[in-house]
């Protein structure tokens, strides 16, 4: 049984509760939340006795093995740090840090305390994508990777009325690139690895941060195209074009649907079932090599990880966009 504690307690941490109740070998054990009024609140939902105002005390504590981290993300660094230095297992909400160099601060800590660190994209682990994997080469060789993850949000209305919310604000390490556009561009990284070149551009806000964008990434031997935006809506399917054929998943940041069609052929279903929630996927994978004691996912690997937050980091560079979580982690 691996005893976990939730760091942030709001929708997200509780889709991962939904998801992990359905594994045998999880157990909510702690929550953590500023205030201890929403901290009981949270964790009398969950019959869980044992809370946390303080991140510190949580991390020394003998009660939990680990934790899932889904607070804003200019946190995740130094909370994902604070735990690992405490010898506890991190599974922490994209993107893993605010850029590269945090990243690497992340990793070193996970190594020197022999932990399991983790970012929990969740597409990656999730049925109809390893289905993907598995009839990528018979598309011959790929040519064009596209995906699309460009979604309203309802804090853009709050936006446009004055009130800048956390989804909006830089110094939350905040933006459509880093919130959703990651989706687009992890699972790139897992099949073809980095770019050799990327090309960026976004519609700027006044808070500094992208409302939408796209970038325009180059392979040695294929290109791909990404598209992302918190402030208007679209329902493209994400779509990998080969010589001989391409595949369709409906949605990159979840996909649940997939098909291939190659030329001169019908199209072929590729959807298998998916019996379970989809953050269960990623988050029986992290309690798996937990007990198989291993600290690196070969899926949601460092290197993964890492060069995505490269990109991200380029592609941030190009539309002008500063963090003050860059400016802290080239001073530390």
């Amino acid at each position: 049984m691996i005893k976990f504690g939730v760091i942030g307690t709001n929708w997200i941490t509780e889709s991962f509760l939904k998801a992990a109740s359905e594994i045998q070998d999880f157990k909510l054990q702690a929550v953590y939340s500023r205030t201890e009024e929403k901290a009981k609140t949270f964790a009398n939902q969950y019959h869980v006795s044992t809370i946390f105002t303080d991140l510190e005390e949580m991390a020394k504590s003998d009660e939990i093995d680990a934790v899932y981290i889904a607070t804003p993300n200019s946190l995740h660094a130094e909370q994902a740090i604070l735990f690992l230095n405490h010898q506890k297992h991190v599974l922490c909400e994209k993107p893993i840090a605010s850029n590269a160099i945090e990243f690497k601060q992340m990793v070193q800590a996970a190594k020197e305390n022999n932990v399991l660190l983790m970012e929990a994209m969740k597409s990656t682990y999730m049925p109809v994508f390893n289905e993907v994997e598995k009839h990528l080469e018979r598309i011959g060789q790929v040519r064009k990777y596209f995906a699309s993850y460009c979604q309203y949000s309802s804090r853009y209305d709050a936006y446009k009325n004055g009130q800048v919310l956390n989804a909006f604000n830089p110094a939350f390490s905040n933006g459509s690139l880093m919130d959703i556009g990651v989706y687009t561009i992890y699972p790139l990284v897992r099949l073809f690895g980095k770019p050799k070149e990327i090309q960026a551009s976004c519609i700027k806000l006044d808070t500094g941060v992208d409302g939408q964008g796209s970038i325009i990434m180059k392979y040695e031997d294929k290109e791909a195209v990404v598209f992302f935006s918190k402030i208007a809506d679209s329902n493209l399917p994400a779509e990998i074009q080969g010589e001989k054929g391409s595949i369709m998943i409906d949605r990159i940041s979840s996909p649940q649907k997939a098909g291939i069609v190659l030329r001169g052929s019908e199209a072929e279903d590729l959807t298998v079932s998916q019996s379970f929630d989809p953050m269960y996927y990623e988050t029986k994978a992290f309690i798996d090599l937990i007990k198989n004691g291993e600290t690196e996912s070969k899926i949601n690997s460092f290197k993964t990880s890492l060069e995505v937050l490269e990109i991200m980091d380029e592609a941030r560079k190009q539309m002008g966009i500063v963090f003050p979580a860059d400016e802290k982690a080239i001073n530390s």
